[in-house]
């Protein structure tokens, strides 16, 4: 039995800052969530699972920091974030956003 959810890949994510796919799964797998890509198919399953708290890069890729982000949202422990300036490259009150609706962010130097 499958507890995952299905989702679409285009292949589009490939040409951008990162292979956003090969990313997502990467930096999912080290929070606790294994995520299976199907690209015959097209396919990114996501395994449902608790999200563990870690240090994550953003590979410089505005739309994996923010996913990251809302991943600590409902994570076990905190989620450290690299490179998580990259949001400034399509929302960049994006983590002013969060602390507005009771998000803790803690900015490291």
């Amino acid at each position: 039995m499958c507890h995952c959810n299905r989702l679409l890949v285009q292949l589009v994510v490939e040409t951008k800052e990162s292979d956003r796919a090969i990313t997502l799964q990467k930096v999912f797998g080290q929070l606790g969530i294994k995520i299976l890509l199907k690209k015959d198919d097209d396919e990114m399953v996501i395994y449902s699972g608790q999200v563990q708290g870690a240090k994550v890069s953003s590979h410089h890729d505005h739309r994996i920091a923010m996913a990251a982000a809302v991943a600590a949202l409902g994570a076990s422990s905190n989620i450290t974030i690299t490179e998580a300036e990259a949001v400034n490259k399509s929302y960049p009150f994006f983590y002013e956003d969060l602390k507005k609706i009771g998000v803790g962010i803690k900015h490291l130097i």
